[in-house]
């Protein structure tokens, strides 16, 4: 199934930017390769790069803006075709900036949207990093996973709201961040928060409890790629590798029906990172049958 996004294009502002980018990998003699590329407006990615072989295609999403202004919609969409691999990054955070306040209702919306399609065989991971959601931001994010029951995904998204450390609290902006997975056109999990000074979800304790930074790692093995009891071992690892990084109070692991849902709720981005590295380095040999080879674009 092809990802469609959830939300219309609507007249662009002036100086908005309506950008998107279409990405397809597909197995070929010589290894994965990124085999076609559709983009308009400020969206691009660089050649693909190969740190681990020809089997896996690592690809850094560009964004020369670095920002999402009001009125602006990004949609990107990603196709692995059969047997094909991917790993997708990029080289710095996201932004939702300020919404304008000259605007009618509607108009200060940000959008950004991700379809991610995976076919037969294929793997796909899809690892942007963090998202900073500025206060008096009006923003709405979304990733749309389809998944084959005989392929593989890996992904996370990281938010962070407001810069705390510069004393930049989020007190009055809204963003909803909305996850789905799809396995063959059938939906297999829905989350959604949606974060407005009316309804202090930020502040209440059933809900971000005033933290500044809220994740979610999931991840999805091919139909017989891990027995049911090696998956159990391997939630228990993995709670025991947070226990051991003291992280147990701000990491919680769990299942829900073939998927695999890691949760982070703290107030540091870089901590999130190297927890779910952790994690990502555990999951990936069993999941994809990979060490985890960390994209050099995270060390700079």
């Amino acid at each position: 199934m092809t990802s469609t996004p959830t939300t219309q294009t609507t007249t662009p502002l002036k100086n908005a930017w309506l950008a998107s980018l279409s990405l397809e990998f597909s197995l070929t003699p010589n290894g994965s390769q990124l085999t076609r590329t559709k983009r308009n407006g400020p969206l691009s990615v660089q050649k693909a790069f190969y740190p681990e072989g020809r089997d896996c295609a690592h690809i850094y999403l560009l964004h020369p803006p670095a920002g999402i202004v009001s009125g602006d919609e990004l949609h990107i969409d990603i196709q692995v075709n059969e047997q094909a691999h991917c790993l997708v990054t990029t080289p710095g955070a996201n932004r939702f900036y300020r919404a304008r306040e000259d605007l009618t209702i509607g108009d200060s919306k940000q959008v950004q949207h991700c379809g991610i399609s995976v076919k037969q065989a294929a793997k796909c991971e899809n690892f942007p990093l963090e998202t900073i959601v500025y206060e008096g931001a009006d923003g709405f994010n979304t990733v749309d996973v389809y998944v084959d029951s005989d392929s593989s995904y890996l992904g996370w998204d990281i938010t962070c709201l407001g810069l705390p450390s510069s004393g930049q609290l989020f007190k009055h902006g809204s963003y909803t961040q909305l996850n789905r997975v799809y396995c063959e056109d059938r939906l297999i999990y829905h989350d959604r928060i949606s974060i407005k000074p009316d309804n202090q979800i930020h502040q209440h304790i059933a809900g971000l409890n005033n933290h500044s930074v809220f994740a979610t790692f999931m991840a999805y093995a091919a139909k017989g790629q891990i027995t049911d009891a090696d998956n159990k071992m391997l939630i228990e690892q993995l709670r025991d590798c947070m226990i051991a990084a003291d992280a147990q109070h701000k990491v919680s692991v769990s299942q829900i029906r073939q998927l695999l849902i890691i949760r982070y709720l703290g107030d540091s981005a870089e901590e999130c990172k190297a927890l779910f590295i952790i994690l990502w380095q555990t999951i990936r040999p069993l999941y994809l049958n990979k060490a985890a080879n960390v994209p050099r674009v995270w060390h700079t």
